[in-house]
Protein backbone atom coordinates (compact mmCIF):
# COMPACT_ATOMS: atom_id res chain seq x y z
CA UNK A 1 0.00 0.00 0.00
CA UNK A 2 1.48 3.26 -0.45
CA UNK A 3 0.39 7.19 0.40
CA UNK A 4 -1.83 8.10 -2.75
CA UNK A 5 -4.13 5.05 -1.72
CA UNK A 6 -4.57 6.76 2.00
CA UNK A 7 -3.93 10.55 1.59
CA UNK A 8 -6.38 13.37 1.49
CA UNK A 9 -6.15 14.36 -2.63
CA UNK A 10 -6.52 18.26 -2.68
CA UNK A 11 -6.06 19.47 0.99
CA UNK A 12 -7.75 22.38 2.45
CA UNK A 13 -4.96 25.05 2.75
CA UNK A 14 -4.05 28.80 3.69
CA UNK A 15 -1.84 31.23 2.94
CA UNK A 16 1.36 32.99 4.59
CA UNK A 17 -0.58 36.08 4.94
CA UNK A 18 -3.91 34.87 6.69
CA UNK A 19 -4.99 35.16 10.56
CA UNK A 20 -4.67 32.28 12.90
CA UNK A 21 -8.63 32.63 13.67
CA UNK A 22 -8.76 32.04 9.92
CA UNK A 23 -6.73 28.97 10.33
CA UNK A 24 -8.52 28.05 13.34
CA UNK A 25 -12.02 28.21 11.43
CA UNK A 26 -10.63 26.06 8.77
CA UNK A 27 -9.32 23.31 10.81
CA UNK A 28 -12.50 23.46 13.01
CA UNK A 29 -14.86 23.38 9.41
CA UNK A 30 -12.99 20.56 8.30
CA UNK A 31 -12.22 18.79 11.18
CA UNK A 32 -8.21 18.20 11.18
CA UNK A 33 -5.57 19.62 12.82
CA UNK A 34 -3.25 20.93 10.66
CA UNK A 35 -2.98 22.89 7.22
CA UNK A 36 -0.36 23.01 4.87
CA UNK A 37 0.66 26.95 3.81
CA UNK A 38 1.19 27.65 0.42
CA UNK A 39 2.30 31.04 -0.73
CA UNK A 40 1.69 31.34 -4.61
CA UNK A 41 1.09 27.21 -5.23
CA UNK A 42 4.38 26.10 -3.35
CA UNK A 43 4.64 24.48 0.35
CA UNK A 44 6.09 26.80 2.60
CA UNK A 45 5.10 25.70 5.89
CA UNK A 46 2.58 23.87 8.05
CA UNK A 47 0.32 25.46 10.69
CA UNK A 48 -0.93 22.88 13.27
CA UNK A 49 -4.07 23.49 16.29
CA UNK A 50 -1.03 23.30 18.65
CA UNK A 51 0.92 26.51 17.21
CA UNK A 52 -2.21 28.18 17.24
CA UNK A 53 -3.17 27.15 21.15
CA UNK A 54 0.32 28.12 21.24
CA UNK A 55 0.21 31.87 19.80
CA UNK A 56 -3.32 32.92 20.80
CA UNK A 57 -5.70 31.48 18.87
CA UNK A 58 -7.77 34.89 19.66
CA UNK A 59 -5.36 37.12 18.42
CA UNK A 60 -7.59 38.13 15.52
CA UNK A 61 -4.12 39.88 13.86
CA UNK A 62 -1.43 37.77 14.19
CA UNK A 63 -0.81 35.83 10.71
CA UNK A 64 -0.28 32.25 9.51
CA UNK A 65 3.93 33.39 8.63
CA UNK A 66 4.81 34.32 12.25
CA UNK A 67 3.59 30.80 13.70
CA UNK A 68 3.75 28.00 10.70
CA UNK A 69 6.55 26.06 11.10
CA UNK A 70 8.81 26.36 8.19
CA UNK A 71 10.73 23.60 6.55
CA UNK A 72 8.10 21.02 6.70
CA UNK A 73 8.48 17.36 6.32
CA UNK A 74 7.51 16.08 2.86
CA UNK A 75 6.98 12.81 0.91
CA UNK A 76 5.68 11.90 -2.38
CA UNK A 77 2.70 9.70 -3.26
CA UNK A 78 4.49 6.56 -4.22
CA UNK A 79 6.32 6.31 -0.45
CA UNK A 80 4.57 2.86 1.01
CA UNK A 81 2.61 4.19 3.96
CA UNK A 82 4.34 2.13 6.36
CA UNK A 83 7.38 4.30 5.88
CA UNK A 84 4.95 7.30 6.16
CA UNK A 85 4.02 5.71 9.28
CA UNK A 86 8.20 6.00 10.10
CA UNK A 87 8.59 9.34 9.63
CA UNK A 88 5.55 9.99 11.69
CA UNK A 89 7.07 8.55 14.84
CA UNK A 90 10.35 9.67 14.86
CA UNK A 91 9.43 13.11 13.78
CA UNK A 92 6.39 13.18 16.59
CA UNK A 93 3.99 14.60 14.26
CA UNK A 94 0.44 14.55 12.94
CA UNK A 95 0.92 14.77 9.13
CA UNK A 96 2.82 15.04 6.38
CA UNK A 97 1.93 17.27 3.26
CA UNK A 98 2.04 15.22 -0.19
CA UNK A 99 4.57 17.14 -3.10
CA UNK A 100 4.70 15.83 -6.44
CA UNK A 101 6.40 17.73 -9.14
CA UNK A 102 6.89 20.86 -6.38
CA UNK A 103 3.24 20.66 -5.94
CA UNK A 104 0.95 19.20 -2.83
CA UNK A 105 -1.19 16.63 -3.92
CA UNK A 106 -2.63 15.62 -0.76
CA UNK A 107 -1.77 15.39 3.00
CA UNK A 108 -1.18 11.67 5.03
CA UNK A 109 -1.96 11.92 8.60
CA UNK A 110 -1.98 9.37 11.80
CA UNK A 111 -5.41 9.34 10.93
CA UNK A 112 -5.32 8.15 8.13
CA UNK A 113 -2.42 5.54 8.84
CA UNK A 114 -4.59 4.15 11.47
CA UNK A 115 -7.49 3.63 9.16
CA UNK A 116 -5.47 1.68 7.11
CA UNK A 117 -4.16 -0.25 9.53
CA UNK A 118 -7.89 -0.96 10.39
CA UNK A 119 -9.02 -1.80 6.69
CA UNK A 120 -5.80 -4.24 6.62
CA UNK A 121 -6.42 -6.02 9.75
CA UNK A 122 -10.42 -6.65 8.87
CA UNK A 123 -9.53 -7.86 5.12
CA UNK A 124 -7.02 -10.36 7.01
CA UNK A 125 -9.93 -11.95 8.81
CA UNK A 126 -12.40 -11.91 6.51
CA UNK A 127 -14.78 -8.79 7.88
CA UNK A 128 -16.14 -5.92 6.04
CA UNK A 129 -13.83 -2.60 7.15
CA UNK A 130 -15.81 -0.60 10.03
CA UNK A 131 -18.11 1.76 9.35
CA UNK A 132 -18.20 5.02 10.46
CA UNK A 133 -14.39 5.36 11.24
Amino acid sequence: MIVSDRMTKNPVTISPEDTLVSAQEKMRAGGFRQIPVLDKERLVGIITDRDIRRHGRHNIVARVQSVMTEGVISITPEIPIEEAARILLEHKIGGLPVVENEQLVGIISTTDILRAFVDLLASTRGNASPSGI
